[in-house]
């Protein structure tokens, strides 16, 4: 456990974030009691123009004190010292390093796209990158590529006038031992699926009413697993997405179909004749023996027959999820994994390093699951980066997760012309995406102000059902802000 106690609250997110990554799975704790119940007591003393850490391990009696000059009216900068200087001392304690540096946000190719969109070339963002956020050359080259590759991939899209639309069906076969994403299962909800479907249906009326004018660029449905719905379901669904906005404008149409324990031919059937363009199929690994541990109910087998079953029937934009250091899983599983996805070739995957939140099973049951090996390495990480691109595939979009092993990150690759924009609008945050449906998150953004804005739905199903008007009532009071 490490004992945080700052005498300015300004900064503590930032420091225990960072302190999380150098020290993965360590407590906190703000209790002043007997300094021997921690491994390490990291105190700070504010003045005016400074700000001086004081690190001490407990079971080596090593102290570590550094100050940094700081301007405090410029939090921005003041927050990137303080890092910097905790970044040195923690590297000098733990005698490791972060591939990231200082970064512990989510979206670091927001850095780089910004610098770019600013004019300056991909040397000087390079330079701004390792100096500002002490980051490595690795990293730092596959965001500037990546970022370099999105702003191309959204030279077409409108940000001020357009928006896009995401579809959440919070419903699962299972629910996976590492998941804490909103989801039910679905044996439960099958015989009242109607009743989720009219509250969608409503906020659905609602949002095309209050977006009239303004161009839909992507759809996405997620979830939760989309395809646990029956085909007549998916049906309605769709054909009322149809029915309700303009589709004329739509570049891009995305269903989750996930599990391959949910998908049949009639379901592909319906997405097909509906005229969606991208799907997923997700193995996350082709171990059976993980599947097993994980939750999952489908084998590798299926995988490749459902796989094969889409592009018998025309589908060219298949995308496969894996993710790395899944427990009992070493290097030669991942390397396994590739082989068989290479074999089937798909159009994009997304490669994910494991995050356990809170929420998940793996978390909640350490006594059952507390055992259990689980092992992420950069070596891993190029391993697949490695056969993405040997299968033609090329970065395009990253991003990462807190609590993630190895302090790695997710990256999605794809074939020329198969890239996920709604994936790239998502982490990047540069145009207005409504989000429908229990425990969804709304995203606005006012373009001319820098600013974005969030609008949350409830995430139990029958509460969202029950209080539909309220759901549609919130996204009224941000979206009227709009400028139409």
């Amino acid at each position: 456990m490490i004992g945080l106690f700052l005498d300015d609250q300004s900064f503590e997110q930032d420091i225990r974030e960072l302190l999380m990554a150098f020290y993965p799975g360590e407590s906190f704790s703000h209790q002043e009691t007997s300094e021997e119940e921690y491994r390490l007591v990291v105190r700070s003393k504010t003045d005016e123009n400074s700000f001086l850490l004081n690190i001490r391990d407990m079971e080596s009696g090593k102290e570590l004190i550094d100050s940094v000059e700081v301007h405090f009216p410029d939090r921005f900068e003041t927050k990137n010292r303080i890092k910097r200087m905790l970044y040195k001392m923690a590297m000098e304690h733990t005698k490791a390093t972060l591939p990231w540096g200082t970064l512990t946000g989510i979206r670091p190719t927001k850095i780089a796209m910004t610098e770019l969109l600013a004019g300056h070339s991909k040397d000087e963002v390079s330079a701004y990158m390792k100096e500002a956020y002490l980051t490595s050359d690795s990293k730092i080259n596959l965001s500037v590529e990546i970022a370099s590759r999105e702003i191309s991939l959204l030279s077409e899209i409108d940000f001020e006038r357009g928006y896009s639309l995401y579809i959440g069906i919070p419903f699962c076969p299972t629910t996976c031992l590492y998941c804490s994403f909103t989801s039910y299962p679905i044996s439960q909800w099958e015989k009242r699926m109607d009743l989720y479907l009219d509250a969608l249906f409503r906020e659905m009326e609602y949002t095309s009413k209050r977006m009239k004018g303004r161009t839909l660029d992507t759809v996405y449905i997620g979830g939760g697993t989309p395809t646990s719905l029956s085909a007549h379901h998916l049906d309605v669904l769709i054909q009322r997405l149809y029915d309700t906005f303009d589709f004329s404008t739509v570049k891009e149409f995305t269903v989750e179909a996930g599990r391959p324990d949910s998908i049949t031919e009639d379901k592909l059937k319906v997405l097909k004749a509906h005229g969606v363009t991208r799907i997923s199929i997700n193995p996350q690994t082709m171990k059976q023996e993980t599947l097993a541990i994980i939750g999952r109910r489908h084998t590798v087998d299926m995988v490749k027959e459902q796989f094969a079953l889409a592009r018998s029937l025309g589908f060219d934009n298949i995308n496969m999820d894996l993710i790395i250091g899944l427990p009992e899983e070493d290097i030669e599983d991942v390397r396994n994994t590739m082989e068989e996805i290479k074999a089937l070739s798909p159009d994009s995957i997304t490669v994910h390093s494991l995050a356990i939140k809170r929420a998940a099973r793996l978390n909640m049951f350490k006594d059952k699951y507390g055992d259990l090996k689980m092992v992420n390495t950069q070596e891993m990480i190029d391993l697949t980066a490695e056969y993405a691109r040997k299968m033609g595939q090329e970065p395009y979009y990253l991003y990462r997760q807190k609590n993630m092993a190895g302090n790695f990150e997710n990256v999605g690759y794809s074939r020329p012309g198969k890239a996920c924009i709604y994936n790239i609008l998502i982490m990047e945050e540069k145009q207005t995406i409504i989000a429908l449906g229990a425990g969804t998150s709304t995203k606005v953004v006012f373009p001319k102000e820098n600013r974005l804005e969030r609008v949350e739905n409830v995430k139990d199903v029958d509460l969202y059902i029950n209080r539909i008007d309220e759901m549609i009532e919130r996204k009224e009071k941000m979206l009227a802000n709009l400028e139409m």
